[in-house]
């Protein structure tokens, strides 16, 4: 037998008594913590992002149960391949949240799924994103969608499904955490494969927006932990002008359309490439190596956005620990044929990228090797003492928030 208990505001004297753990009152859904009418307000407030990213393969529209696609165009490939990718952005959420910026973060979140399927040769076709947030505020959620969108429109995919998942007593109401999802597709016969470098070929290196989406946990520690608002919030020479709060949050590239279109202009010519990411150069640029050979990285060669190197001064990292936490500037390394590296490299910089000559793979193992390790820092200006902004404290309220970041007094 079943015993059915119906939960109500008022019982009779003789009725028996209800388990504890019952509500004595009606409880909803939004009382609960889950409110489905700001839901819904989230999905008005995100349909014109989503829109713009549509490709005419898209069938249907928001709102459905599953995000639909035609691959009709893969029957005109000889051995059509789906390729799928998956990855978040980690710790960099709590810089966002910091600065209560939120509209960069959901291009990193694409930059660092359509950039892994690039490493393949594909092309990304649509893109699908979980958002898990402690209480959904529908601006805040139409805020971080619209930099998915920007970013698959940089990658020309399209935005054809998520998930806003609201998780009251999971989460604090101001938390929030991404993933991302992405599905490309590769004629077999075009795809790049590790198994196409040998000795000689070329590595060409794109230069990163700066830290991209890998090593906040540690950046975070040594720049942002234990610091006051105005300190990281404070323009420096050694950014260039801008704040370790904005440089951190500067966007990951996405490299697909041009990369893309350098492969197809020069066929054959691409042999493989590695997306840097977490581990740094060292531990994905051997991702593109068979076993027979090694990557000759020439340290020195290429340049660096600011926030790197002050990063790793702050963290006092070595070169080799840096080189395999870090992307340490370059984003992203094609190998390429050598007689066809000039053309590679020329196709990349019409397409806007800023491309640099690397090294050269070598007869080896399969694991990248390092020459003139030692330049691989470069000097960064002195930050001077800045003219107080606007309600900034005075050099007086300030001066034990003057910067530490490269002292090595005792204590430090």
């Amino acid at each position: 037998m079943t015993e059915r208990i119906t939960v109500s505001a008022a019982h009779a004297d003789d009725a028996p008594a209800m388990p504890s753990w019952v509500a004595e009152d009606t409880v909803t859904y939004a009382q609960a913590g889950v409110d489905t009418a700001e839901g819904a307000r989230a999905v008005d407030a995100i349909k014109e992002a989503v829109h713009g990213t549509y490709r005419p393969e898209v069938v249907g529209d928001i709102g459905g149960f599953g995000g639909l696609f035609s691959i009709a165009a893969a029957k005109d490939m000889e051995d059509p391949l789906l390729v799928s990718g998956t990855d978040g952005v980690g710790t960099k959420l709590q810089v966002a949240k910091l600065a209560e910026k939120h509209d960069t973060v959901g291009i990193d979140l694409v930059a660092m799924c359509v950039n892994d399927i690039l490493a393949t040769g594909a092309e990304p076709l649509f893109f699908l994103d979980y958002i898990a947030i402690g209480k959904l505020k529908s601006e805040a959620v139409a805020e971080v969608v619209s930099g998915i969108a920007e970013g698959c429109k940089q990658a020309g995919c399209a935005l054809i499904g998520g998930e806003m998942a609201e998780h009251p007593g999971v989460m604090d109401p101001d938390e929030y955490d991404l993933s991302g999802f992405c599905v490309g597709v590769v004629d077999r016969p075009k795809m790049l494969d590790p198994e196409h470098v040998k000795v000689g070929d070329v590595l060409l290196g794109l230069a990163s927006s700066g830290l991209h989406s890998n090593g906040y946990s540690l950046a975070r520690k040594v720049c942002i932990e234990g610091r006051t608002h105005y300190e990281v919030r404070l323009s420096r020479p050694s950014l260039g002008g801008k704040s370790v709060q904005d440089a951190m949050l500067a966007p990951t590239r996405i490299y697909v359309k041009q990369v893309r279109a350098a492969v197809e202009a020069n066929p054959g010519a691409v042999h493989a490439l590695a997306h840097i990411t977490g581990g740094g150069i060292t531990e994905n640029l051997n991702r593109a190596l068979p076993g027979n050979v090694d990557a000759l990285v020439k340290v020195g060669t290429w340049d660096m956005e600011p926030i790197i190197p002050f990063v790793c001064r702050a963290a006092k990292l070595d070169e080799t620990e840096a080189l395999k936490t870090f992307n340490m500037g370059l984003g992203m390394v094609l190998i390429v044929e050598a007689d066809q590296a000039d053309a590679v490299k020329a196709s990349l910089e019409a397409a806007g990228e800023r491309v640099f000559r690397v090294g050269e793979i070598v007869e080896g193992t399969g694991v990248v090797q390092y020459e003139n390790k030692e330049a691989l820092f470069p000097e960064l200006p002195s930050d001077e003492e800045q003219p107080s902004a606007p309600g900034a404290p005075s050099p007086e309220e300030r001066t034990s928030q003057r910067d530490t970041f490269y002292e090595e007094e005792d204590g430090e």
